[in-house]
């Protein structure tokens, strides 16, 4: 996929971001919603008045794990859209039946081959920047293992930057943030 693809597949999924997520039929009574005010609020409802069904389009909760190495960062870099080939603290969206420590410690071995322990929560970021849905991401500190490191599932590479030289391509600005807390906070 070139790049003119990508930004094409991006601008749909904003589209549809902006859009109620495609949500255009109430999934109780299929009826066809509309944009209303609700709560001060403009939310898509159902019309039909023995239904009223109100689609609430919350953010989508996502974990992962912050794992720094003598100054260094762990980063992966992006195999699929959106943003192929950009750098990215490891990091996904939750199963249905997963606790948030338990995405970090899935997603980390899945995307970088490395078993983790978390130490502990780090910070919550709210990620409006990801044109597939606005995250809520909440990241641990977490320790490496075990395992081997290699770039798996979701990754290209996967490789430690020092904080002073981090890649300019990084993909969502909540890790940029998490980056400068993480600075603030523990860097001497």
């Amino acid at each position: 996929m070139n790049d003119h693809q990508h930004d094409f597949y991006e601008i749909k999924l904003i589209e549809r971001k902006n859009a109620h997520c495609g949500y255009r039929f109430c999934p109780l009574c299929g009826q066809t919603l509309v944009v209303s005010e609700v709560d001060h609020r403009r939310r898509m409802i159902c019309p039909d008045k023995n239904c009223r069904f109100i689609f609430y389009q919350n953010p989508v909760p996502a974990a992962g794990a912050i794992m720094v190495d003598d100054d260094r960062i762990l980063l992966v870099k992006r195999a699929h859209l959106p943003r192929i080939g950009w750098w990215c603290i490891p990091a996904g969206f939750m199963e249905w039946d997963e606790h948030p420590r338990q995405t970090a410690v899935r997603e980390v071995g899945e995307e970088t081959g490395l078993q983790i322990r978390l130490t502990s929560l780090f910070d919550v970021y709210s990620g409006n920047d990801d044109p597939r849905t606005n995250a809520l991401l909440i990241l641990y500190l977490a320790d490496v293992i075990g395992g081997t490191m290699k770039p798996a599932d979701d990754a290209l590479d996967v490789r430690y930057f020092p904080f002073d030289d981090l890649p300019h391509n990084i993909a969502f600005e909540s890790h940029i943030q998490a980056f400068a807390d993480y600075t603030r906070r523990y860097r001497k």
